[in-house]
């Protein structure tokens, strides 16, 4: 236990230093930092114009009202923004260290391969407008649908929040991982980042059979989907317990085919 405390501390540690560094970086170069922010921030607004379509319509989706579509808004914003900034670039880098050798150099730090990989860099300017956005407009949503402001909503929609965090991680750091076996995977990660967009809009809107898959199977529905559904009450005790089970499941599963790539990885000196 006390080695696995260590080796916890030791990483977190490292962590912080990776991102006071990716901090420093990028502040050297602040245009592109504006712009990074910039370019998000047009996503964003994209998505802000779902929700005015659903409040001129005045749409009601499987009992959910316009407020309740600016709840999932906002918290699908706040987890795509700590996706792309903690883990997009990551991912998107795991294929090419394969392909040219990179990632000989890695494997012999005296750290997990797995966590210098896919938690290396840290983009500050990606996440700042998504994050900002969708706290907003979860803090909105929330006063006008009158949800109670107390423990157990703020820690079951935070602790949600968190595992559809985790859930991502999981779910689309797996078709990279492919990259081991196979020379391109370009058709499979486009395929996932996709399903990533699937929770811009309540999940209740696909029929019984795709979300059964998308929670159960593939639960890409997890990633924003059971936050809002928490404080609406509209979330089985059942679908709770799976919310904190799935993304160590997951994690594990990842953990297992990440193992198994490296054990068929060919260093490119060989």
């Amino acid at each position: 236990m006390n080695e696995i405390l260590k080796e916890i501390r030791k990483h977190c540690f490292i962590y912080l230093l990776i991102a006071k560094n990716c901090l420093i970086g990028q502040m050297e170069y602040r245009f592109n930092f504006v712009m990074g922010f910039f370019i998000e921030f047009m996503w964003l607004f994209v998505r802000i114009l779902y929700v005015i379509v659903a409040y001129q319509t005045n749409i009601v989706i499987n009992g959910l009202t316009p407020d309740a579509v600016l709840l999932y808004t906002g918290t699908y914003s706040i987890i795509i923004g700590v996706y792309t900034g903690l883990f997009g670039h990551n991912f998107y880098e795991l294929p090419e260290h394969i392909r040219n050798g990179t990632l000989d150099t890695l494997i012999t730090k005296p750290i997990s391969l797995q966590f210098i990989i896919t938690l290396r860099n840290i983009n500050f300017s990606w996440p700042l407008s998504d994050v900002i956005g969708g706290i907003t407009m979860v803090v909105l949503a929330w006063n006008r649908l009158g949800i109670n402001v107390n423990i157990i909503n703020i820690v079951g929609f935070s602790g949600l929040i968190l595992s559809g965090i985790l859930i991502s991680y999981s779910v689309f750091l797996l078709p990279r991982i492919f990259s081991f076996w196979l020379v391109k995977t370009n058709a499979i990660t486009s395929i996932s980042e996709e399903l990533h967009g699937f929770n811009r809009m309540p999940y209740l809107i696909y029929n019984k059979w795709i979300q059964r898959i998308g929670i159960f199977v593939l639960p890409i529905f997890l990633v924003a989907n059971f936050p809002p559904l928490f404080v609406l009450h509209r979330l089985s005790y059942i679908y709770i317990l799976w919310g904190i089970v799935a993304p160590i499941l997951f994690g594990f599963i990842v953990r297992m085919v990440w193992n198994a790539g490296i054990r068929n990885y060919t260093s490119a000196s060989s």
